[in-house]
Formats: C-alpha cells, structure tokens, sequence
C-alpha cells in the first residue's frame, strides 16, 4: 500500500505519494496552510483511480474530460504526468522518466496506491 508523506517547506506544506517500495510516483504543489495540503491528498485519492488518460505524445490526440493524468514530454524531452481534479487544477505531478512506459508506469502505480494510502 502506498502512503502520503505531508511535509514541510520553506513556503508550506506539501506532499509526496510513495510506492510500496518506497519510491515517490507524485508530488503535490505547495500549499499554504496544512489543511489544504491534506485536501489536496483527499482530491488524489478521489480522483486518480478514475481519472482519464490524455496521453499527448500522440499527434493528434483526444483532449479527455478531467479529472485526467495529462502525459507529456518536457523541454528537456523527459517524460512526465500531471494528474488534474475534475476543476482542471493539477493536484499532483511526477518526476522525470527516460522511457515512456516508464511514465505510464507512474501513472498506473498512482492509480494503485493512491486509493487506500495512509497519511504520515
């Protein structure tokens, strides 16, 4: 089972979603207060294992309905997701990946262990 680790920055709090493994497959932005930050967390749990998945490495593809995970390839020409509430607000985005299937990876294990996580 995966866990959210609620930390605290400079700024506020944010968190990171792990794996079982301990891996960290998203993180959230920075929130100002706590609570928003564990609203942000209940907005993933909601929303990643019925999200859409917008895969826009494909010329010409479906614009799907939020929430979604948005699959892209940044300026450094690194793979990443960015998952999006059903407002279109990004509530949680990923680190770089070399491979695609990687990145797809990333996006089924948040849909796995996002769901029943604990909070730490």
């Amino acid at each position: 089972m995966g866990k959210f680790v609620v930390k605290e920055v400079n700024s506020g709090f944010k968190f990171d979603l792990k794996a079982t493994n301990g891996q960290v497959i998203a993180s959230s932005e920075v929130y100002s207060a706590k609570p928003s930050c564990l609203k942000g967390i209940e907005s993933v749990k909601k929303n990643a294992p019925i999200a859409n998945l917008e895969n826009q490495l494909v010329e010409g593809y479906e614009v799907m309905k939020n929430p979604k995970f948005e699959v892209y390839a940044d300026k450094s020409g690194e793979f990443r997701f960015r998952l999006k509430a059903k407002n279109g607000e990004i509530i949680a985005t990923s680190e770089g990946y070399k491979a695609v299937d990687s990145c797809m990876n990333g996006v089924e294990s948040v849909r796995k262990n996002s769901e029943n996580a604990v909070i730490e």
